[in-house]
């Protein structure tokens, strides 16, 4: 077994760490502390101290000499004009990693696994499950099921699943597909893989679920949980550390640089919690639209996250309705019930036909349209009236000429317009299908594969992101370049292309 104490923290390399981070050698925060050591800390610390003062001493030539560079292997990959479905098969081993690469930050996995491609070596949680359902077109089941075996492990070692396997992610987790990767398994492998599993998804819940049976109205919040007015408990995003993120150190020290302490961890909280959303960043998350110093992710009910926790209760109380574990099921059920009827009691909006976020401090909902919305679809908890308002506003809003936009604010944020992303374009066509709004699904669907494939002709690449309003733009936002690869719009672009 594997222990946090065991693994390399980068943060100990300390003032030398710092100073890397803040030298602008590398373009990318993430690219050093990617890099692998090749002596022990306190030997390079040691050696620092001493070169450091010497005349013409040069940082980056103390990096090349103390640690190996990252490298991107899937750079020298080109498509060769090749038809896109074809490339995406020969992507998947491009992108596949074996369960021997270890060394630095990274967290030893036991099976092989999906990197998402570019700057993201590693495996990342909730990209995969989107990756899955294009390898499950290509029938490649048994990394789908390597992958499931990895993240069961990362439970059982580390009480949840991380952002993705490197240390410095192990403070927060991303959203929990994981029982969705469970059900996508057993649907081809047989009811059996439900129980093989069951302990895995219990070491989930409780991981999500953390405090809540401790919670009152004078200490309303712990972790990831929330007690509202009414009794209900629900979730927020959240991360255990409140210092600058390692993969992006320069960024958020940047950003709070005139702040006093407290006001910077608690900025840096924020932060993080945004990154376990998977939406890192959006305006969703931000007070003003357009300045991200006033984010507030843990102040903020998400309904996404939320829809995923339902889904995890009613399968966990049908799993054991089918043990015949009667008291367990029905306690299972009753929080799912509950949820549903907190998730429309706090972020539908009957007015505006459309499901918010909920800001639990100020007790009022977000203002920001997203598709975030499309959740309660996806997992048909909405109601049939409710959806059809939803659907309206998708149409009217969010449908552009290459897919869905994120949410309606241009705020320069990558999870916000013009941008648009494979996982919430699956998520929305799925949603508007399971309500029968198969006309408007089917146009989100064209559009989507269309721009996917117009940019696939023109470079050879599949992307992280597009810019859906404009054809021939490239996505703009973020804290790097759009990376190309790429493992959930690889996986989106095959399920797409081959649902019925």
């Amino acid at each position: 077994m594997q222990t946090v104490e065991g693994l390399l923290n980068i943060e100990d390399f300390g003032e030398l760490y710092v100073a890397i981070q803040q030298s602008n050698l590398f373009s990318d925060s993430k690219f050093f502390v990617d890099a692998i050591p090749r002596y022990s800390i306190q030997q390079i610390l040691s050696a620092y101290q001493t070169q450091k003062k010497l005349p013409g001493f040069n940082l980056l030539s103390f990096i090349e000499a103390n640690f190996k560079l990252p490298v991107d292997r899937t750079i020298d990959y080109h498509s060769n004009n090749k038809p896109i479905t074809s490339n995406i098969h020969d992507l998947w081993d491009v992108l596949t990693r074996q369960p021997d690469e270890k060394g630095g930050t990274l967290i030893l996995l036991p099976y092989p696994y999906i990197i998402p491609g570019g700057r993201f070596r590693e495996i990342y949680y909730w990209d995969s499950y989107f990756t899955m359902l294009g390898l499950s077109i290509d029938g490649k089941w048994e990394i789908i099921e390597n992958m499931i075996k990895n993240f069961s492990y990362l439970l059982h070692n580390f009480g949840h699943i991380p952002n993705g396997n490197r240390t410095y992610y192990l403070s927060r987790s991303q959203p929990p597909f994981f029982c969705l990767m469970v059900e996508l398994l057993a649907a081809k492998k047989g009811i059996h893989i439900l129980l093989e599993y069951l302990p895995a998804i219990e070491k989930e819940y409780a991981y999500w679920m953390d405090g809540a049976a401790n919670l009152s109205q004078k200490n309303n919040t712990y972790r990831r949980v929330v007690l509202l007015k009414n009794g209900a408990v629900l979730n927020r995003y959240w991360d255990d550390a409140h210092t600058p993120r390692p993969e992006a150190y320069k960024e958020d020290t940047h950003l709070a640089k005139e702040m006093p302490e407290p006001k910077a961890k608690e900025l840096y909280r924020h932060i993080r919690a945004a990154a376990e959303s998977g939406w890192d960043f959006s305006s969703r998350w931000f007070i003003d639209p357009l300045n991200m110093v006033t984010i507030e992710t843990t102040h903020i009910i998400p309904v996404d996250l939320n829809c995923l926790l339902f889904f995890m209760e009613e399968m966990l109380g049908n799993i054991y309705a089918g043990l015949g574990q009667s008291q367990k099921a029905e306690v299972m059920m009753q929080q799912s019930v509950q949820r549903k009827e907190a998730i429309r009691q706090f972020c539908w909006n009957e007015e505006k036909g459309f499901y918010f976020d909920y800001q639990f401090i100020l007790q009022q909902q977000k203002k920001v349209y997203s598709l975030a919305a499309m959740y309660p679809l996806f997992f048909s908890i909405a109601a049939k009236d409710d959806a059809t308002k939803v659907a309206n506003v998708i149409a009217n809003q969010f449908i552009q000429q290459g897919g869905a936009v994120t949410t309606s604010n241009h705020s320069g944020q990558q999870w916000d317009a013009p941008n648009g992303w494979a996982p919430l374009q699956w998520i929305t066509y799925k949603g508007l299908k399971n309500y029968q709004e198969n006309a408007l699904a089917k146009q989100l669907m064209q559009n989507w594969l269309a721009l996917n494939e117009s940019v696939y002709r023109n470079t050879g690449k599949l992307m992280e992101k597009y810019n859906v309003e404009t054809y021939g733009q490239h996505a703009g936002g973020g804290e790097y370049p759009t990376q190309d690869g790429f493992g959930w719009t690889n996986g989106i672009f095959l399920a797409m292309k081959n649902d019925d």
